[in-house]
């Protein structure tokens, strides 16, 4: 008893293992969306860290916002670039 038989009339030809442009061209935008993702995050995410960091040294809630950046802008230490849109 075979219990596994080679295909008959299988998937052979020319067209056979060839992929169209659009799969590599969907990878790349992927891979280009992940990396600016990362990059987003890493950056809310210093940035946030900073603003923690500086709350607890004087005693502000880390939430507070108004209140952390007017303390931050009286030491010159409020960061004014740029927000991202996210």
């Amino acid at each position: 008893m075979i219990l596994a038989q080679q295909q008959q009339g299988g998937p052979l030809g020319p067209e056979f293992g060839k992929a169209s442009p659009i799969g590599m061209t969907l990878l790349v935008l992927l891979a280009i969306a992940v990396l600016y993702i990362g990059w987003a995050f890493h950056r809310r995410f210093s940035r946030y860290n900073r603003r923690r960091i500086f709350a607890e040294a004087h005693g502000l809630d880390p939430f507070d916002q108004e209140a952390v950046d007017k303390a931050m802008a009286e030491a010159g230490l409020l960061d004014r670039r740029k927000k991202s849109w996210f």
